[in-house]
């Protein structure tokens, strides 16, 4: 992908960035004309929102989407979308471990007496605290992708044309980090990639095609509409208990995922806003022979898209109670400079 611009190009994305966003209906959420502000079919998202954007397809977001979505929500069910996390769960092996550890305790701050509000004589019930000190990677567990997370070129350049040289730093990125992910209030369509295929969870290395995203959404009678967060499962969380520490086994399966054909189907044609499943890294594993990049899904979505990635979703009891379509709320932890919203809690209410 070329960092420059031609005129016309910006012309054209400061139009399409301008739409309204379309109508939606009071029930289901469906924009009437299939279309969001800044999406074209066949072509998808891309750098279309400013030379300062560091939003990308999310700003196609606004309060008529959120409302749309809000209404899927007519049971009062919260299926908790996060997966528990520690110094002994997996983690794809490009990240660092995760330490916590205890950095205040009672029985320390008794003996430390370096606070003089805990001493007896002016806090004679004894009151103390636990604090602690965390040592992890912004990339692991249930998370969000920030469009700095990946860079290519001689350049480093990532979404939008920003470069390492210009927006680099030693305490993280100063452009697209985690802050700049909006609270993330969706339709949300859960596809069953595993049970369309017949399976509990698909073999390692298999490859999600179109033709199985087509197979799940026929099977579970949902359609797929611009806007959509589109979350795949392919089981493996099943495997992985309180705290993922049956790293073969979760690593075995952790390699199925999509293939960069489904990734520009899921954005192209039907205008998906952001992109996620059950794995550490979404994509299939290894990337097929003759791939430009290792990972030729998150260079496609992350850095030519602006479409974010949500990774690590637990959708094990989506599955199990039948649930296709909901209200998708994610909100991202706002730790400057990191580049992904990292260890959180998303949900899907019904």
């Amino acid at each position: 992908m070329k960092v420059t611009r031609t005129v016309t190009t910006l012309l054209i994305g400061a139009i399409a960035a301008s739409l309204s966003i379309a109508a939606f209906q009071s029930a289901g959420g469906a924009a009437d004309d299939k279309s969001l502000a800044g999406w074209r079919k066949g072509v998808g998202w891309g750098w279309i929102w400013g030379r300062e954007d560091e939003v990308g397809a999310l700003n196609a977001l606004n309060e008529s989407t959120i409302l749309a979505a809000l209404q899927l929500a007519k049971k009062g069910k919260v299926y908790d979308l996060g997966i528990t996390y520690n110094r002994e769960s997996y983690k794809w092996p490009g990240h660092c471990p995760c330490e916590v550890m205890t950095f205040r305790t009672p029985e320390g701050e008794a003996r430390q007496k370096d606070n003089d509000f805990v001493l007896p004589g002016v806090n004679p019930s004894l009151t103390r605290w636990h604090s602690c000190a965390l040592f992890i990677s912004d990339n692991v567990a249930t998370q969000i992708d920030g469009l700095a997370h990946v860079t290519v070129g001689k350049d480093n350049h990532w979404y939008n044309g920003f470069k390492e040289s210009d927006w680099g730093g030693d305490f993280g990125v100063r452009k697209c980090d985690a802050t700049t992910i909006p609270p993330v209030v969706a339709r949300g369509v859960m596809l069953d990639i595993a049970a369309a295929k017949g399976v509990d969870v698909l073999a390692a290395h298999y490859a999600i095609t179109p033709a199985d995203i087509d197979a799940a959404r026929q099977r579970q009678k949902v359609e797929l509409r611009p806007g959509d967060v589109v979350l795949l499962r392919t089981g493996t969380l099943r495997f992985w208990g309180d705290q993922g520490a049956d790293h073969d086994k979760i690593a075995e399966h952790d390699s199925a995922g999509i293939n960069l054909a489904s990734a520009r189907y899921l954005v192209e044609q039907f205008g998906a806003i952001m992109i996620g499943s059950d794995t550490s890294g979404l994509e299939v594993a290894p990337a097929p022979e003759g791939a430009k990049s290792f990972i030729p899904v998150h260079k496609y979505l992350l850095v030519e898209q602006g479409v974010h990635i949500a990774e690590f979703h637990y959708l094990e009891d989506l599955a199990k109670a039948g649930v296709s379509e909901f209200c998708y709320v994610g909100v991202t932890n706002k730790i400057k400079g990191a580049t992904a919203g990292f260890t959180m809690r998303p949900l899907a209410i019904r």
